[in-house]
């Protein structure tokens, strides 16, 4: 093992131990009048204080529990474990402050509980401190929401598709384009007439027809697609139809990347994995189409836009090896190309971007520019990266992002014999079955299986004589999910309750065995009355009391978006994609034609679907006006974090009456791109971020003040006032009324947003709202602010000596408070090369510190040392920073750093020759706040400043010793700039 790459396993460990913050928050329930003598019904009462899922850190001795990118987190450390008890604990505290009890405690993605309260309990927990929102759990109409359409009200008598003119005309004259895995086109979904030669009639002028070998469609814009149904193996001309007008694949670079050996999938639009065929139907399937799979009537499902056409553009490939599964940039491009050639109207992409660094001048958002500018809505998948910060996929300004949300779940309830109940996810117990005897899976293993295999449910671990009639308690974990009832099917048995070791999600998964997924605690109160003589237990279907929705997802994936500079708020906006029931390809779904998939995937078609409504009836509108008119009429979820949820969920009974929408195009994207760096050779002047006429408004860095512009069309003329809320900042808009005389009249606007003397450095959100016409325009605003514009680190030599800096404040009142400066004693150590680990020096660094400086010397100048900084807490190590650098100079300087214990942990990258070990010493420098006063002065030390207008600091210094010093200047907001001396 050569030296470096000691060190680098070493590093990667570090990196792998980060951990990134992302806190979501809950929308607070409308006031409710009190009836008399109202018996106690069921509530969902959601409390301040982050659930695990989002927890990172600020509680006494209790680590962040958030994992880190890439990773979940880890419900089953010691940390985590007592967070989760202060979590349950808060809440009995909270029920039993108003004389009611939790029925049910979630504390993973959701700190929340459910009781049963009278209408007086429930209005005292409201103005209760630390309860985020009181709800009425009125989800006995769930079941109906289990189907997304139904949730997004466009079924029914008074729901949308009738607005629409019925189901026939919900998205008629539209094409859908889905750049995918393909399509099973067998699907009942996608079912349609034989397509003929007879051109259309008046009567039905969006009919499309088969002219010199294409599929020519007239549409409701008055332009025309023409596509083709390129035939390849198992697909034909003749399977494209009157919904399917066209199916191409482009698959250039992955098939010369990938030899018929490795492939799995057919080289034609016929899909193999199911996933293109699920977002097809999502988007434009067919209405009413009956979904059954193992044996199980689901009812009807139908596409969102049922009356739209489906072109289909197959770009990613199935490998053999799943590592080679996907698609290249260059197939991609080129079926996005395609579609914009043949004239669809949407394209639906749900698939992963490049990271978001680099959206900005990405070759796939570029070419989204291009269709966007075609006039094409493009939806685009947000990613599966959550809950972590920062981690969103699709982020340019001209594509609509999508965030997943839950929508009602399915449910099962386990019911013992000893009469305890838990519920949990299901799709497969539609009917009761039991009782029937219970038992743990090692309990009924076979005779050459081990205990950990059964306990999973592997393949083959469980004896078919034990097992036969009996419900089976499997754990989660090593085997797939549907694997293991499958393996509980095989054995003869005749149901299974699956159960998380560690609180996680439970998962709908269609089961080879009516199965019932509970997670911790329950699934440990499960298995451990299995494992008693004579355990019986009844699998029942129920309802979803008590799980609150719509939230964001916690795997979908959050801004702030980093290719924008955080000024530009990402995602757009919110929809169902969770447990979604759509049409999938036979070959990759074991057999199935329908089935449950979850992701923001998912959501995107709901949106695609959505944009096909709008174009139906306003086949002239820009694809940026419609975004905007399902971003300024969408609510908020559960989870109303704007870097989560966007603008909130989309509401489809509201977007098509938006009153006013934020409408941009060629010259606004040129504009933003040249703002962000990138030539585009246009000649269109930059255009800084947060003044792109967006239906947001995000500020990465707000300094003093800032003043954005935007301009907004009326659609519905009349007189509209505005209102904004920025808690912390003084905003203005202005004009703050608009009278528009007619439809098409466009107004511009400008928004101030001035900070106080009270603004905090947190990032702040607010709304901005004009009224008017019957509308509520709702744009979300986010900034994040900053008190001065100032050095990180100044430096200085001497015992006694000065070092002058500019500053400029971004506050009228701007106190400098100088800190220090402080030089610890040297610590001298060894490390050896064989030490991999290294060598330890904690450090505790008191609340309400300043500065903390981290400095590793080798006494040899010709050894080479460097260190790895830890925050600790319980036991977890979580990296903070490199303490290294190639001048030599090692060491980490934190401002604000966190109380508690840090661990500076110093390795060498190889003895010197001839030696077995190498000297070096450390050196930690903590500014306190106690530090005040000291030999560290400013000058002028109460400067007469102007907002914006910059003037010169000078930090001086006596009595330095030595060794290196570090002291302390702040500014307001805890910002504040290193002094380092010697």
């Amino acid at each position: 093992m050569s030296r470096n790459t000691r060190v680098h396993r070493a590093l990667a460990l570090a990196a792998a131990l980060a951990v990134t913050a992302a806190v979501p928050a809950v929308a607070l329930p409308a006031a409710a009048s009190t009836p008399p003598a109202a018996a106690p019904s069921p509530y969902v009462v959601t409390l301040t204080e982050s659930p695990l899922a989002t927890y990172d850190g600020g509680v006494t001795g209790i680590a962040p529990t958030k994992g880190g990118k890439g990773r979940k987190v880890d419900t089953s450390s010691a940390h985590a474990k007592r967070y989760r008890d202060r979590l349950t604990k808060r809440q009995d505290e909270v029920a039993r402050s108003v004389g009611a009890a939790a029925n049910a405690h979630h504390v993973v993605a959701s700190n929340s509980f459910t009781a049963d309260l009278t209408p007086a309990q429930a209005l005292r927990l409201h103005a209760t401190r630390g309860v985020l929102s009181v709800t009425p759990d009125v989800l006995h109409k769930a079941l109906d929401d289990r189907n997304s359409t139904d949730f997004l009200r466009l079924s029914g008598d008074r729901g949308l598709w009738a607005g629409l003119g019925g189901v026939d005309k919900a998205g008629k004259g539209v094409v859908v384009g889905v750049v995918d895995t393909g399509i099973w086109p067998e699907n009942p979904s996608f079912a349609g007439p034989a397509l003929g030669t007879e051109p259309p009639t008046d009567a039905d002028p969006y009919r499309p027809y088969l002219k010199d070998g294409a599929t020519v469609m007239h549409k409701a814009d008055g332009s025309t697609f023409t596509g083709v149904c390129q035939t390849g193996e198992r697909f034909t001309a003749d399977l494209c139809n009157g919904k399917l007008i066209g199916a191409r694949y482009f698959g250039e670079q992955w098939l010369r990347a990938n030899p018929p050996d490795k492939r799995d999938d057919f080289l034609s639009p016929r899909d193999a994995q199911g996933h293109g065929s699920h977002t097809a139907g999502t988007a434009a399937g067919d209405h009413g189409v009956p979904a059954a799979a193992n044996g199980i009537d689901f009812g009807a499902i139908s596409g969102v836009a049922p009356g739209a056409a489906v072109a289909v553009y197959k770009a990613l490939w199935q490998g053999k090896d799943g590592g080679t599964t996907g698609g290249f940039s260059s197939d991609l491009i080129a079926a996005i190309d395609q579609a914009v050639a043949d004239g669809v109207d949407v394209i639906n992409y749900s698939i992963g971007s490049t990271a978001s660094e680099s959206a900005a001048d990405d070759p796939i958002q570029l070419a989204f520019l291009a269709a966007a500018q075609a006039g094409v809505f493009v939806a685009t998948a947000g990613g599966n990266s959550g809950p972590d910060a920062s981690t969103l996929d699709n982020t340019a300004p001209w594509t609509t992002t999508v965030a997943a949300g839950t929508i009602a779940p399915y449910r099962g309830e386990v019911r013992l014999g000893n009469g305890a109940a838990y519920r949990g996810t299901s799709t497969s117990v539609v009917a009761p079955l039991g009782p029937k005897p219970l038992v743990t899976a090692v309990s009924v293993k076979a005779a050459q299986a081990t205990d950990a295999d059964a306990e999973v449910c592997a393949a083959g671990s469980l004896d078919p004589a034990a097992t036969a009639g009996k419900i089976v308690y499997c754990a989660r974990g090593t085997t797939a999910r549907v694997d293991k009832s499958a393996e509980v099917r095989r054995a003869g048995g005749a149901g299974m309750v699956l159960g998380n070791p560690a609180a996680a999600s439970t998962d709908a998964d269609l089961h080879a065995v009516p199965t019932v997924h509970v997670d911790a605690p329950d699934a440990a109160r499960i298995a451990a009355y299995a494992a008693t003589p004579g355990a019986t237990a009844t699998l029942l279907p129920a309802p979803a009391d008590g799980v609150a929705y719509p939230e964001v997802t916690s795997f979908s994936s959050r801004g702030p978006a980093l290719s924008a500079r955080g000024d530009l708020l990402k995602p757009d906006i919110t929809a169902p994609g969770a447990a979604i029931l759509a049409a999938v390809a036979p070959p990759g779904n074991d057999g199935k034609d329908f089935d449950f998939y979850s992701g923001t995937s998912m959501a995107t078609p709901h949106i695609a679907g959505l944009a096909a409504l709008y174009l139906g009836r306003n086949p002239l509108m820009s694809p940026t006006a419609i975004k905007s008119a399902m971003m300024t009429t969408a609510y908020d979820t559960r989870t109303p974090d704007v870097f989560a949820q966007g603008a909130g969920h989309v509401d489809p009974s509201r977007m098509l009456t938006p009153g006013l929408v934020y409408d941009a195009g060629a010259q606004d994207w040129y504009g933003y791109l040249e703002g962000l760096g990138v030539a585009t050779g246009t000649g269109v002047k930059p255009l800084a971020a947060p003044d792109l006429n967006y239906p947001t408004i995000s500020v990465g860095e707000l300094f003093g003040s800032r003043t954005v512009t935007r301009k907004v069309t009326a659609l519905t003329p009349g007189i509209y006032h505005s209102s904004i809320e920025l808690p912390g900042f003084r905003a203005k808009v202005k004009p703050s009324t608009l009278v528009f005389k007619e439809a098409g009249q466009t107004k511009e606007f400008t928004v101030t947003m001035e900070m106080l003397p009270e603004t905090g450095a947190d990032t702040v959100t607010g709304r901005l709202t004009w009224t008017g016409a019957g509308a509520d325009v709702r744009s979300a605003i986010v900034v994040t602010p900053l008190s001065a514009r100032a050095p990180a680190e100044v430096r200085g030599t001497g015992a006694a000596g000065s070092s002058s800096f500019e500053v400029t404040p971004g506050l009228k009142k701007f106190q400098v408070t100088p800190y220090g400066p402080v030089s610890a004693e040297e610590v001298p150590g060894t490390v050896s090369q064989d030490e991999v680990w290294g060598r330890e020096f904690p450090v505790t660094v008191p609340e309400g510190a300043k500065a903390a400086a981290f400095r590793v010397r080798a006494v040899d100048p010709e050894a080479q040392v460097g260190g790895l900084l830890f925050y600790e807490a319980n036991g977890v190590r979580e990296f903070e920073s490199w303490v290294y650098s190639l001048d030599g100079d090692h060491r980490a300087v934190l401002s604000r750093p966190r109380p508690g214990s840090h661990v500076l942990v110093v390795v060498t990258l190889g003895d010197l020759p001839g030696t077995t070990s190498t000297a070096f010493t450390t050196q930690t420098d903590v500014v306190e706040a106690r530090h005040a006063r000291g030999a560290l002065t400013v000058t002028p030390a109460r400067p007469k400043t102007e907002t914006g207008k910059p003037f010169t600091l000078t930090a001086s210094w006596t009595g330095a010793t030595p060794r290196v010093n570090t002291g302390y200047v702040e500014y307001p907001n805890g910002a504040g700039t290193i002094v380092t001396v010697n």
